[in-house]
């Protein structure tokens, strides 16, 4: 498994990202409203996270309750240490939903989350893909995936989009370098990269 360096800053020697976000409030959330429309059928959404408690937390949103898209950890049992990863959307039913068989249980360290849709794809399952620390999850304990040419909510104009929120739940720890890109599915090289000297530590890179 890849793992990113278990520091309170995300950086190397090339290249350092200065500057998290700190989410543990009931209220506490980014929002961005887009002026205009874009693709809602092709988009990529990347963050770098560090869990301060592993219990429900919320990545980004749009909506709340019905309908809703949401990127999400949540307890997949009885036992809320095991925290799955979970891609979804609901309106009066289940649209999408992806959850991971993977549990997410390390409060010291970071972690970079990369979700890709394009549903434009002939195959459903390279319509969404789901990344951590570089490499694609591709075991899931619920996998429905939409139609093809399905629209998502998300990025719609004028409506809100949550950054470090969802299902009513904000996330519990750090985001940094979190990026949202319109029209493209991209894969995790475009935000991070194997360390040369320690090939299994995974690092952010300049995304500009």
């Amino acid at each position: 498994m890849p793992l990113i360096l278990g520091t309170n800053s995300i950086k190397d020697t090339g290249y350092e990202v200065s500057n998290s976000v700190r989410m543990s409030g009931s209220t506490v959330n980014l929002q961005r409203d887009f002026s205009g429309d874009g693709n809602r059928r092709t988009w990529t959404y990347s963050t770098w996270f560090k869990l301060s408690k592993i219990t429900q937390s919320g990545f980004f949103n749009w909506g709340k309750g019905n309908p809703e898209f949401s990127l999400r950890f949540e307890s997949a049992t009885s036992d809320t240490s095991l925290n799955c990863f979970r891609v979804s959307q609901y309106n009066n039913s289940q649209e999408l939903d992806l959850v991971t068989t993977q549990f997410f249980r390390d409060p010291s360290a970071w972690g970079h989350m990369v979700v890709a849709f394009d549903t434009t794809q002939g195959t459903a399952s390279n319509r969404i893909k789901v990344y951590f620390n570089g490499a694609q999850i591709t075991s899931f304990s619920t996998e429905s995936y939409p139609s093809q040419n399905f629209e998502t909510f998300v990025n719609q104009a004028s409506k809100k989009h949550y950054i470090g929120y969802a299902d009513y739940q904000p996330i519990n720890g750090y985001l940094c370098e979190t990026v949202f890109i319109d029209g493209q599915a991209l894969d995790p090289t475009s935000f991070g990269e194997f360390d040369s000297d320690s090939p299994n530590i995974w690092k952010p890179k300049d995304v500009s």
